[in-house]
């Protein structure tokens, strides 16, 4: 499915749960990072992945502190990445944030920072430091 394809499918909740694993949502953040600019991906980001998790029937799904860490770690990736990048070059550059949560924000976040209702909740800064 391309890239289109995938967005536009997943907005109108017609994406399965099954193509929306980790990598699914690796790869909106990275069609909305490249198509808005970071505030408005990342308010559009949230309200779609809200959505889609009430459409599951499982609103409480959402995490505001990891939605927004890997939103803007793969943001940087962007920046740091060539002009025109394509979602399979972007995935072969960055295989940490394919590795599960520990992978990519195990450097900035402890898991029990992760784990508390505040982060999940809101966001909170990190605890750790990324050196």
């Amino acid at each position: 499915m391309n890239d289109e394809a995938f967005a536009s499918a997943f907005e109108a909740l017609t994406l399965p749960a099954s193509e929306f694993g980790h990598t699914g949502h690796v790869r909106l953040a990275w069609i909305y990072l490249n198509r808005l600019d970071l505030p408005a991906a990342m308010q559009r980001y949230a309200e779609r992945l809200r959505a889609f998790a009430a459409h599951l029937g499982k609103p409480g799904l959402y995490h505001e502190t990891i939605t927004f860490a890997f939103l803007l770690v793969i943001n940087e990736r962007i920046a740091d990445g060539p002009n025109g990048d394509t979602w399979p070059a972007f995935q072969a550059r960055n295989p940490d944030l394919f590795n599960g949560l520990n992978a990519a924000l195990g450097r900035y976040y402890s898991a029990e920072r992760l784990a508390s209702d505040r982060a999940r909740a809101g966001f909170v800064m990190p605890d750790r430091l990324a050196g």
